[in-house]
């Protein structure tokens, strides 16, 4: 019994430890809002995936996470568009239905980039780094997850800076998942684990309609 105790100790240990180190580190990159952003500071803005619903059209949280980055766009403060999901299901994913949102806004196809295999946050800041090859960028995500985000993309190489894309209330379940996705994301960086799916560059400065 006392060494499960001990052990139970060691993992909250290394939890707090994971969280505190993953927030600092991307916290002190997050601006407060595109003001803060000057012109022509980032390649791109990237739009992480966050469900959509049965009809096939963006949940709450991505439907947030597109207006923000519409306003970058608009702005002047990015050229590109990085649109990062999952894309398991032909039917159901979760990049083609922000490609309409975005076109439908006035976004130009050729501007707008599709990753397919972003299945999770990690994923995402490596292929955009080694897949699309972007060097700088604003991530658009909501609060809870905006220091994780901008953590990893700066530990891949990214320079990356967060802007947070909230314009609601958010389930108490986001902020609890992040208690543990954070630890998991110091311990894939300091792995170098590698995503399944890379495949050839697609450069972020080219025509994001071949995507």
């Amino acid at each position: 019994m006392r060494i499960v105790w001990i052990v139970m100790i060691c993992v909250l240990v290394l939890i707090t430890i994971g969280n505190i180190y993953a927030y600092d580190k991307g916290e002190r990159y997050i601006v407060q809002s595109s003001d803060d952003i000057s012109r022509s500071q980032a390649q791109a803005a990237i739009i992480l995936g966050a469900g959509v619903t049965l009809k096939g059209t963006p949940s709450s949280v991505l439907q947030d996470r597109i207006l923000a980055a519409i306003s970058l766009y608009n702005e002047g403060k990015v050229f590109k568009i990085l649109v990062s999901g999952s894309n398991s299901e032909v039917e159901n994913n979760e990049v083609n239905p922000v490609k309409k949102v975005l076109m439908q806004n006035g976004i130009p196809e050729r501007d707008i980039f599709l990753d397919h295999a972003g299945f999770d946050t990690y994923s995402t800041m490596y292929r955009a780094h080694s897949v699309f090859k972007v060097d700088s960028a604003i991530i658009v995500t909501q609060e809870f997850h905006l220091p994780r985000a901008v953590y990893l993309a700066r530990s891949l190489g990214i320079n990356a800076y967060g802007m947070a894309a909230d314009r609601g209330t958010y389930s108490i379940k986001n902020y609890i998942r992040e208690l543990l996705a954070r630890p998991l994301a110091v311990f894939d960086v300091l792995r170098g684990r590698v995503p399944k799916y890379l495949g050839p560059a697609i450069p972020i400065t080219g025509d994001g309609s071949i995507t």
